[in-house]
């Protein structure tokens, strides 16, 4: 039986955040391994390019493009580029489509998938509901809006939550099968959607991140946190851990950039801000730490504790949202069941530090046990369970 040829539309490619890594690894895959694969997303220059069995569709955004994130844009001009995703459909002739999200090239995607009957799959990457009420929740925090009575600002922002919710569901609902990255949003999408809903976790690259990274040589304690500085992280935190910490010599390291990196700077007081890492200098970065504090509720799975498991750093999360389930509690770091229990989850750690060198050992073995080629190989497995006798073959539809 021939391979399963996949149009794969991505929202988020070059980007530094978990979409954009998962994206990045199915594409590798695919060329290692000579699957037939076609990648839609976004680039600098439009051009297409293909190599082998695998092609590259890339698509330039509008000037005029919305600002979703501090890297991610939503272009409502994008169907100007339809005839060009038009012909490399052609040209490659897929026997599925699988979208990212609804963004602006994941809806191309959906809209490809059904104007040519292509079975569909589609894989959740972020709480974009729980996004959205943070959003909601900082701006109604603002001077101007300070008349309303908090009860009222509560609701609204709940209201957008759940009615955003509903809308992405309404999306994912759209496709034939399911990918999501933690067994909470396996349950909840299959509950909103009836369809068949398969974990797929992210694996981590166990020699770039690695213990043997670490170069530091001064003394001080280290608190690390790398991602997004932005309100949905939960990030401001960080300083109200700071008024807690014992006496000693401590720092934080604070890697990536955001919204929220001019309160934070102007209130942590031995801070170090790093903006972007990545690659060699990100692993640097994650190895000079010795321990992660990860204060996000909103996660869908947590790349970055995964990074810092792999070189060797303990993690202290939050119970809500993925990165939980990387934290055995007391193993490889601590599950703290409410923000002040993240607080004092910290500072006990570092009032007894003859805990963190087992803490260290199992938090590379734990990021070991995950590879990104038995992950990619279960999401191919997928592609071929989909039931594409339903459809109308791709290559009689694609002329």
């Amino acid at each position: 039986m021939p391979a399963v040829r996949v149009a794969y539309f991505a929202d988020s490619f070059h980007e530094v955040n978990g979409m954009a890594r998962t994206s990045r690894e199915l594409d590798g895959f695919a060329r290692r391994t000579g699957m037939p694969f076609l990648c839609v997303r976004v680039g600098d220059v439009t051009k297409y390019s293909a190599e082998g069995s695998t092609a590259i569709l890339e698509l330039r955004r509008a000037s005029a493009s919305i600002p979703v994130d501090k890297d991610l844009s939503f272009d409502p001009l994008l169907g100007r580029h339809l005839l060009r995703v038009r012909n490399a459909l052609r040209k490659f002739k897929p026997d599925v489509i699988h979208v990212t999200g609804p963004g602006d090239i994941g809806l191309m995607g959906v809209y490809f998938a059904y104007h040519y009957n292509i079975p569909l799959v589609a894989s959740w990457h972020n709480n974009l509901h729980e996004l959205a009420a943070h959003r909601l929740h900082i701006i109604l925090e603002h001077p101007l809006f300070s008349f309303l009575p908090k009860a009222y600002a509560d609701f609204v922002t709940l209201l957008t939550e759940r009615g955003a919710l509903e809308g992405v569901s309404l999306f994912y609902k759209l496709a034939s099968a399911l990918f999501a990255p933690n067994p909470d949003l396996v349950q909840m999408l299959g509950e909103r959607t009836g369809k068949p809903v398969h974990l797929m976790p992210r694996g981590v690259d166990t020699e770039l991140f690695s213990p043997s990274k670490r170069f530091r040589q001064d003394g001080a304690f280290t608190l690390g946190f790398a991602g997004r500085l932005q309100p949905e992280k939960n990030v401001r935190l960080l300083v109200d851990l700071q008024k807690q910490l014992p006496p000693g010599n401590h720092r934080f390291l604070i890697v990536g950039d955001g919204f929220e990196r001019t309160y934070l700077s102007r209130r942590l007081r031995r801070a170090e801000f790093t903006g972007f890492l990545d690659g060699e200098p990100l692993a640097e970065a994650y190895a000079s730490m010795d321990l992660f504090v990860y204060p996000s509720c909103t996660d869908t799975y947590g790349t970055a504790v995964q990074e810092a498991l792999a070189c060797g750093v303990p993690a202290v999360v939050r119970d809500q949202g993925g990165p939980r389930y990387l934290i055995e509690s007391g193993v490889n770091g601590l599950v703290a069941r409410s923000d002040a229990h993240f607080i004092r989850s910290v500072v006990q750690l570092m009032e007894d530090p003859t805990r963190l060198p087992g803490l260290r050992r199992e938090a590379r073995e734990s990021a070991c046990r995950t590879s990104w080629d038995s992950i990619c190989a279960a999401v191919w497995e997928i592609y071929d369970r989909v039931p594409r006798h339903e459809f109308a073959p791709a290559s009689a539809l694609l002329h």
